[in-house]
């Protein structure tokens, strides 16, 4: 399944002009999908969504034909969102502060969208972003200030993130003052 951004002002340039009723049933199913997906991660229902925008299921297939394309249509959103939201941390000068400052904020943003942190450990989602990959670059450039174990490996990285990010997840914390802190440990487990 590929994650791309998929809103309603971009439902795609093959899609026909729709009537404002059907661009506004469609912006509050998107609304509705944000919001339920975010509370209860890939669990969540077509049924939920619809009854969250007030809308029959029908609604909702119409614009999203599988509860799939739904949620890689939220996913991508939200990527979307994470990716402006770390956006500030690339731009730092020192490597060690642009990788810390992008691990704090990835944190921070994952306590409050389950779907996200969901998402991102789970495979079908995962290979589709290119966070990872980010991250991984990131710890690489900061292992030259000697703030990140030259031993450290992208494996380490992946395995102590996702960990960290499925427990918190399990124990449905979402405060992010404490998702902040697991993200300095995580820094730490890191360092040499």
């Amino acid at each position: 399944m590929k994650a791309v951004e998929t809103s309603p002002e971009t439902a795609g340039p093959q899609a026909p002009p729709r009537r404002a009723d059907a661009r506004r049933n469609q912006e509050r199913v998107f609304a509705a999908a944000l919001e339920v997906f975010g509370e209860v991660g890939l669990q969540g229902t077509v049924p939920q969504v619809a009854a969250r925008a007030a809308v029959g299921k029908a609604t909702v297939y119409r614009s999203y034909p599988t509860k799939e394309d739904l949620l890689a249509a939220v996913v991508g959103h939200r990527l979307a969102e994470l990716d402006r939201a770390t956006a500030p941390a690339l731009e730092l000068p020192d490597p060690y502060e642009r990788f810390r400052a992008f691990v704090l904020r990835l944190f921070e943003t994952l306590a409050g969208d389950r779907l996200l942190s969901e998402a991102l450990a789970t495979a079908e989602f995962r290979d589709d972003s290119d966070l990872l990959t980010r991250l991984s670059d990131l710890m690489q450039a900061a292992k030259a200030t000697g703030q990140v174990g030259a031993d450290a490996t992208v494996c380490d990285l992946r395995v102590v993130l996702c960990g960290v990010t499925l427990q918190l997840m399990r124990t449905a914390e979402r405060d992010p003052a404490l998702w902040r802190r697991y993200g300095e440990l995580t820094l730490k487990a890191l360092r040499p």
